[in-house]
């Protein structure tokens, strides 16, 4: 039996500015510091044998945030841009509100809450699972097979594809999911790496 954690970046600069932020590298606000140093805390019972994370500041920062907390600063990252947030294209760096005044409220939330239909210059929840899933078959799911505790610090997105996967959700139901910045999700994995049982670590 393993262990596999899955954390949203705490609090961005641009989650607070409600700005589209794919992979723009922005620092964690003082609120995602503490969202992020809190998630260590909730962590302190569990040692990591292996870490995996973006290639973006914020889920570096946080992950590094986690390690201090629950004393496992030796461990070394796998870090890959398999993990990285959708990229936005041309939204990025846009404020919510004023994109959906440019292109209109209908057609953003397509962008937004399709599972399809990319942003222009940009990826859709679709492109986002093609490259998140296959990286946590080949890279994640051996390490858990092996009864290795694993944490995961990424993002939005990229772990609604991961539970997508995980929790066999269909197309419609990833879409109604969201994730809390700072709140890990535990998974108990059996030898095949199948999930059998889950937590929701919130404070």
């Amino acid at each position: 039996m393993a262990l596999l954690v899955l954390l949203r970046h705490g609090e961005s600069q641009w989650n607070l500015e409600n700005r589209f932020t794919g992979w723009v590298d922005v620092p964690l606000t003082e609120k995602g510091i503490a969202e992020a140093r809190a998630a260590g805390v909730r962590l302190r019972d569990i040692r990591f044998d292996a870490v995996f994370t973006s290639l973006l500041e914020r889920a570096n920062e946080t992950l590094r945030l986690v390690l201090e907390e629950t004393g496992q600063k030796g461990l070394v990252p796998v870090r890959d841009a398999a993990l990285n947030e959708r990229h936005y294209g041309d939204l990025q760096g846009l404020n919510k509100a004023e994109t959906a005044e440019k292109f209109g409220a209908e057609q953003v939330h397509i962008w937004r809450r399709s599972y399809d239909v990319p942003p222009p210059g940009g990826e859709s929840l679709a492109d986002t699972a093609a490259r998140a899933i296959p990286f946590y078959e080949k890279h994640i799911e051996p390490e858990l097979r092996a009864g290795r505790n694993v944490l995961v610090a990424a993002h939005g997105n990229s772990l609604r594809a991961i539970v997508m996967h995980l929790e066999g959700l269909s197309r419609e139901q990833v879409l109604e999911l969201n994730l809390a910045t700072g709140v890990p999700i535990v998974y108990d994995v059996d030898a095949e790496a199948r999930i059998v049982g889950k937590r929701v670590l919130a404070g």
